[in-house]
């Protein structure tokens, strides 16, 4: 090869086995793997390699002598790992699996007259040099239930126990970590190998120039890139350029690998650059910090497994660093800035974690520490469902006897609780190994009440947590305790790596002061898209506002536009919607008004009501409102703590309500993925704004970003507002940088983005819808199409809900985009049809939905529909029909006799497999562009005349020629022509093949019991009177049929007869 190969094993597999050998790896090859596993593809565990370890690292202390284990419980740990049952799901097992290989097993032994327990540890944590790592390639596992097998490209072992799974994809092929990470999700579902992932600990998707992690378990959306903050390239360089020894050479480039060792010798010649896929294998696979990151960065957090992102675990790992500095009695802490939405909570258990397992620290204890009960609540929660134990001071008096009693090693509290505490008794705790980690520190720990807590823990280290940029009068604070912890993670970092969503915002200020004078106009704005009926309708609701005072006018006006809006872009999407208000009174009022209109439909968080919400103002013109309503909660609930339970559960998990009314309530602390839009009425100032806003910008399926409309008028000028933050000397500009995107911004683009979508078009005739979808009879540009229709579809949706661009952009350039994206759309639809293509029904397709719900009249869209089976012989011919020239019609039957092979292939190989080549010929051969008209449409009707005698044979199973003893046996015929291919080579005839055919097609019958596909004793009797048949006509035959043949006929014969013959 002259040039270099993007074949996967090439360019993407080979290159890491390299790298992980250079890294302190032992290749195995398939036959040292094999021997291993004793020849069964179900054992995943290189058992003989764990037994030697076992015997090795673990021996019994007792009396200062050392004694080995015995060899049954060393055999007893084995069988306790090898044994642990998939009945309770995959991370549940996950999870036992975990305890064991952190935790260790205890077994009892006898030393002279004494019997005691004593652990024995499957690997050392503490010291990685005293564990062994081998990897393998191309790690075959049965599947559950079946005799198909899935291979994984790499697995990683420590101590003979598979910790990382590892898929390698080629980067020229479309979306290849996604493809990676779909084989992953793929191989644990209950029928892949469920039974290979129990022990995975890391996951990783590989496609050199980009690569991605996770654990197992991982949502797609939660897969993660990895940005080493400790990497030297030049290190790195050197190590992926230090050539294998030749011993290592000969070992890796034998078998499948042996064709291609000349070209990775000529690849040595020069060095070659460090990839992305070589700095996450080096981040994350190098041995010391592959046992690190499984031992101390992996948590279940409620049935779900967790692995850190790069920035909690370099935030630990600088903390812990921190934390052995001992000054004046007190060891050092500071400040952890981590952006909202990016895990604090949970970068706060695994720092406990870290904490509790440090060697250099004796008996810990972690006081976590908030200033709000909710938030205590949520930590609690978090620390609890991932396992940790954990206790809540109930009181400034438990705080107390907790502190004192020194029993508990996590307890969480409110920081009030601290006064009360004292005031029971005297509390003080004088340990240099108590960590105070304070949420929100830039509420709490900066202000007055950190005096107390420094009284009852005079030489603890305090460590604080905040979401939001430190304003720079608490920058100076910081230092006092030690300052910022390593590198804060902004805004912007989370938004590139996809932690969070990007948020775009939009004042809407004018909505606010509509007054009656220009009513009218605004109505006419709103109501564009609406039929003379809904006009009429909504007329009737919008003219009571011009009886109302000015005040309650404005709030009426924000509830229509919020109704409005709301149903235009989210209704009967699954995602939900969030309104601030100023005061209880007034949350109330929004309630009122969009129950009123019935529109959308909302619930009232809000605190119990206290002796201070008098009349001071025409928001709180009724506190008897408000009393009543908390009067109704209490008896529909029972409890403030019910009432926001049930209310809360219902907004994360029920379809109503869709907009929850909050005023101090859940405006931080609040975790909901699919509160996709914010409305803002009321003031937020500093930290609060930017945690307000911070609550839609969490991750979620078909969730592209959250959205900010501003009634208040908070940010008239986003640029002017962020300069502002910096100029009064609260915030650092470049520390709320992209904290907001103008909608207005993304709206700009429309333009642009509609014409790239024309450009795809440039030089047909733009009358001819043939010439379209001609022009798009390649994959590759069909998905160019495609993803520049998403991108147009979704800025247009933007624009669609935005006031300002419907109120500046002209009727007849907002229809061209209309009329455009009906069109593209009706093109979508007519080419997936055409060329076959599976339909995606997933966010992507709600979305276009919501957007032709809205915008486009629905009849004036072609529905897409799953294609019509070519077996349904009506509906075919009359999907077939609606195509309007012969091309049209011939792509349409080829593309779906071409989807009909793939699906149904396993049914019978060896005749799909020639239906696949006569179709391939004769796509080819007709597909060559013509000028002259008649002859091109000759040529049209020769290619349609062709493949429909290829539907005809695919229809009737025709073409082949078969003997007639098996004419009206359909599955004999799939055994007949997979044996016929490999025995006509001996010269055997065709009614040979077809008398073996029915023989085996017999075997099966007589064996056809219930769930035969699952009773592996079953198959295997199946397997070997198969053989026992091809064995006998080899004698009686005289043929030296080989033992490759043999299998080959028995492994298509078993795979037909599942798929024919399954019960």
């Amino acid at each position: 090869m002259q040039t270099p190969s993007f074949i996967e094993e090439h360019i993407s597999q080979i290159p890491a086995l390299q790298l992980l050998q250079n890294l302190g790896y032992t290749y195995l090859t398939p036959d040292e793997v094999s021997k291993e596993r004793q020849g069964k593809l179900s054992n995943v565990i290189l058992e003989d390699i764990l037994e030697q370890q076992l015997m090795k690292m673990n021996k019994i202390n007792f009396k200062g002598k050392f004694y080995p284990f015995s060899p049954a419980n060393i055999r007893g740990a084995i069988d306790a790992l090898k044994n642990i049952t998939m009945f309770d799901g995959l991370i549940t097992t996950n999870s036992k699996v975990y305890d064991l290989l952190t935790l260790g097993k205890s077994f009892e032994e006898a030393i002279g007259n004494d019997r005691k327990s004593f652990t024995i540890n499957y690997i050392d944590w503490e010291n990685p040099e005293n564990n062994v790592y081998h990897v393998a390639q191309e790690f075959e596992v049965s599947r559950i239930a079946s005799d198909k097998k899935y291979r994984p490209d790499i697995v990683l072992f420590v101590n003979g126990i598979p910790l990382c799974v590892i898929e390698c994809k080629r980067p020229d092929m479309k979306e290849p970590i996604e493809q990676g990470i779909s084989q992953h999700i793929r191989n644990q579902q209950e029928d892949g190998i469920p039974h290979l992932y129990k022990y995975s600990q890391i996951l990783l998707a590989l496609a050199t120039n980009k690569a991605q992690y996770a654990t197992t378990g991982t949502p797609k959306k939660f897969w993660a890139s990895w940005k080493e903050q400790k990497l030297k390239e030049a290190d790195l360089q050197k190590l992926i350029n230090t050539p294998l020894s030749e011993d290592k050479k000969d070992r890796l480039f034998a078998d499948r690998f042996k064709y291609v060792r000349k070209y990775f010798d000529n690849l040595e010649t020069k060095d070659r650059l460090v990839t992305e896929q070589d700095k996450l294998v080096y981040a994350l696979c190098s041995p010391d910090r592959l046992l690190e990151l499984v031992y101390k960065y992996i948590v279940f957090d409620s049935g779900i497994k967790k692995i850190a992102r790069y920035q909690q675990y370099f935030a630990i790992q600088d903390t812990l660093e921190r934390i052995k500095i001992i000054r004046e009695n007190r060891r050092q802490g500071g400040v952890i800035w981590h952006t909202q939405g990016s895990g604090k909570s949970l970068t706060m258990v695994m720092l406990a974690k870290a904490i509790s397992l440090e060697p250099q620290i004796v008996d810990p204890k972690v006081i976590i520490v908030t200033d709000r009960i909710d938030l205590d609540k949520q930590i609690f929660d978090t620390f609890h469902s991932c396992g940790k134990n954990v206790k809540k001071a109930t009181s400034g008096e438990d705080l107390a006897n907790l502190i004192t009693e020194n029993k508990e090693t996590v307890i969480t509290t409110v920081i009030n609780k601290f006064q009360a505490a004292i005031n029971k008794k005297k509390v003080i705790d004088n340990s240099q190994n108590i960590f105070v980690l304070v949420d929100e520190s830039h509420r709490s720990q900066y202000g007055s009440a950190n005096a107390l807590m420094q009284k009852v823990f005079p030489h603890a280290c305090y460590i604080g947590f905040t979401g939001t940029p430190l304003m720079k009068k608490e920058k100076s604070t910081a230092v006092k305790f030690g300052g910022i912890i390593g590198t804060p993670y902004t805004i912007t970092q989370a938004v590139e790596d996809k932690a969070v969503l990007p948020l775009y915002y939009e004042s809407r200020l004018a909505v606010q002061n509509v007054t009656q004078s220009s009513l009218d106009k605004y109505f006419d704005i709103i109501s564009r898209d609406l039929t003379d009926k809904q006009k009429a309708d909504l007329k009737k609701k919008f003219s009571t506002r011009k009886i109302l005072n000015e005040a309650e006018q404005k709030i009426a006006n924000v509830a229509l536009d919020i109704s409005q809006h709301f149903e235009n872009k989210y209704k009967g999407t699954g995602f939900k919607g969030q309104l601030t208000a100023p005061s209880k009174a007034v949350a109330l009022k929004y309630k009122k008004y969009l129950d009123e209109l019935g529109i959308v439909t909302s619930e009232v968080i809000i605190s119990a009501p206290d002796s201070r919400e008098d009349n001071e103002d025409i928001h709180e013109e009724n506190t008897s409102e408000v009393n009543i309503f908390w009067k109704r909660m209490m008896e529909k609930f029972g409890s403030e703590t019910e009432y926001n339970t049930q209310i809360i559960n219902q907004f994360k998990n029920a379809p109503e309500p869709e907009i929850l009314i909050v005023v101090d309530k859940l405006l931080t602390g609040f975790d909901a993925p699919k509160n996709s839009v914010l409305y803002i009425a009321r003031s937020l100032k500093e930290h609060g704004l930017l945690q307000t806003i911070a609550r839609v910008n969490r991750l979620e399926e078909g969730k592209d970003y959250g959205e900010i409309i501003d009634y208040y008028g908070l940010l008239t000028e986003l640029d002017e507002a962020l300069l502002k933050y910096s100029n009064i000397g609260d915030f650092d500009e470049k520390d709320i940088q992209d904290a907001l995107i103008s909608a207005q911004d993304e709206i700009k683009t429309l333009p642009q983005k509609h014409s790239d979508l024309w450009e795809i078009f440039n030089g047909i005739n733009k009358y001819d819808i043939e010439a379209y979808e001609q022009h798009l009879k390649f994959e590759d540009d069909r998905d160019k199409f495609y993803d520049r229709l998403n991108v147009f579809a979704k800025t247009l949706q933007l624009a669609l809900g935005n006031f300002k661009f419907l109120e500046e952009t002209s009727e007849s350039k907002i229809a061209t985009y209309k009329q455009d994206l009906k069109f593209f759309l009706n093109l979508r639809v007519s080419l997936k049809s055409r060329y076959a293509e599976t339909i995606d029904r997933k966010e992507y397709e709600t979305k276009i939905q919501k957007l032709i719900d809205t915008y486009v009249t629905s009849d004036e869209i072609i529905q897409v529909i799953e294609p019509v089976d070519i077996f349904d012989v009506e509906k075919f011919k009359a999907e077939v029909d609606k195509k309007n020239n012969p091309r049209s019609k011939a792509d349409t039957i080829a593309y779906r006799i071409s989807r009909t092979i793939s699906e149904k292939w396993d049914d019978d190989p060896i005749f799909y497999k020639k239906l696949s080549e006569l179709l391939k010929e004769a796509i080819e051969k007709y597909s060559k562009q013509i000028m002259d008209e008649a002859e091109r449409l000759k040529n049209d009707n020769e290619y349609l005349n062709r493949v429909t005698e290829i539907l005809t044979m695919a229809r009737t199973r025709t073409g082949d020629d078969v003997p007639i003893s098996i004419l009206n046996n359909e599955v004999a015929k799939a055994f007949y022509g997979v044996v016929f291919e490999r025995i006509k080579k001996y010269d055997a005839t065709k009614d040979a093949a077809a008398e073996l055919a029915l023989k085996i097609d017999k075997i099966i019958l007589d064996n056809q019991y219930v769930d035969w596909i699952k009773n592996t004793d079953l198959q295997n009797k199946i397997i070997n009177d198969i053989e026992d048949v091809l064995f006998d006509f080899k004698d009686t035959n005289k043929i030296n049929i080989t033992f490759d043949d043999i299998d080959f006929i028995i492994d298509e014969s078993m795979k037909i007869a599942k798929r024919r013959y399954a019960k």
